[in-house]
């Protein structure tokens, strides 16, 4: 757990200090009246948005196939500022998700198939803010995600009894950076708490600390690309490793955004999944008067979702555990 932890503040700290050595900066923007921006700056698209017009409240739904140590699951969210400065946001994102069945007979935790239906949530307070020029949003959050893991029999073949529910969660971090075209995202997710548990009369499941990198570049302002690395370890020790994680997302329309992730690592080997989030009230929609630079990128990042938010989880014999041989297993 030491060297996660000395891992986790590793990745943090290098990704920190990528993000203060490039040439924008992140520091907030010069002060300036946030309730009357000159006529000038509002005459430079973006550099005239009022952050208090454009940062609302809004709320939707997400879903999602299962992947690497991640359920099926579909649920709400929603984005409520706590405070909107003439260049920042201090904000709450919560999620609850309603975590389903995996497919028949493939376990999205390797071995034990997880059974359906339980709650989990996820909450991130942050604080968001654009450089001098608004060509650049810049975010810190941290929080707290919980997952009841209810679950049924193994798609190995192998007979279980005596099949568990057990409960997982974790604090997370992570850091953003989004312009017009790149963004950056840097997170580390640390289970606390239960770490492992049985499962069944076979297997023991634990969760997976993760820590990664993800970067993104917008092929089109509604067509976004990302490949990430991440370095995921639990107490079970045989999930331990690198792994590489591909995305592609598309905007259909305006808070409707449909993705597809591909993800490798030794553990999991090759998992496809797909994800949906809709969110009403999304950078001025429905808006008497929506404006066309509420949509630009670094914008529209200030009320995004937070992401990375799942805890993750897998599983290992238990005769395996003690140290014995397990020949039917």
């Amino acid at each position: 757990m030491q060297s996660c932890i000395r891992l986790s503040l590793s990745l943090t700290g290098t990704a920190a200090l990528a993000l203060a050595s490039l040439p924008f900066g992140i520091s907030p923007a010069a002060a300036q009246d946030p309730e009357a921006p000159s006529t000038e700056a509002a005459d430079l698209g973006v550099m005239g948005v009022n952050l208090r017009d454009a940062v609302k409240f809004n709320y939707g739904f997400q879903g999602a196939l299962q992947g690497a140590g991640t359920p099926n699951q579909a649920g709400l969210g929603a984005f409520i500022p706590l405070h909107v400065g003439s260049n920042s946001v201090a904000f709450v994102d919560v999620l609850v998700n309603a975590n389903f069945n995996d497919y028949g007979n493939y376990s999205s935790i390797i071995n034990t198939d997880v059974a359906g239906t339980t709650f989990s949530t996820s909450t991130r307070l942050g604080y968001r803010w654009l450089n001098s020029k608004r060509s650049w949003m810049f975010g810190v959050n941290a929080g707290y995600d919980s997952r009841p893991m209810a679950t049924g029999p193994a798609d190995t073949g192998v007979t279980v009894t005596n099949s568990q529910t057990v409960f997982f969660q974790q604090v997370a971090a992570g850091l953003e950076a989004v312009s017009n075209t790149w963004n950056f995202n840097a997170y580390a997710l640390v289970p606390i708490g239960t770490t492992n548990a049985t499962l069944n009369s076979v297997y023991q499941g634990g969760t997976l600390d993760t820590y990664g990198l993800d970067v993104g570049y917008a092929i089109t302002p509604d067509f976004k690309a990302s490949l990430g690395y991440y370095y995921q370890d639990g107490d079970l020790n045989t999930a331990d490793g690198s792994g590489i994680r591909g995305r592609l997302a598309y905007n259909l329309t305006n808070g409707l955004i449909v993705g597809a992730n591909l993800s490798y690592d030794q553990a999991f080997d090759t998992r496809v999944s797909a994800d949906i989030k809709y969110r009403f009230g999304a950078n001025g929609y429905g808006a008497p008067s929506a404006k066309k630079e509420w949509k630009a990128p670094v914008i529209q990042a200030l009320t995004e979702t937070v992401k990375n938010r799942d805890v993750r989880a897998h599983d290992k014999t238990r005769t395996a555990i003690l140290g014995n041989p397990c020949s039917d297993c």
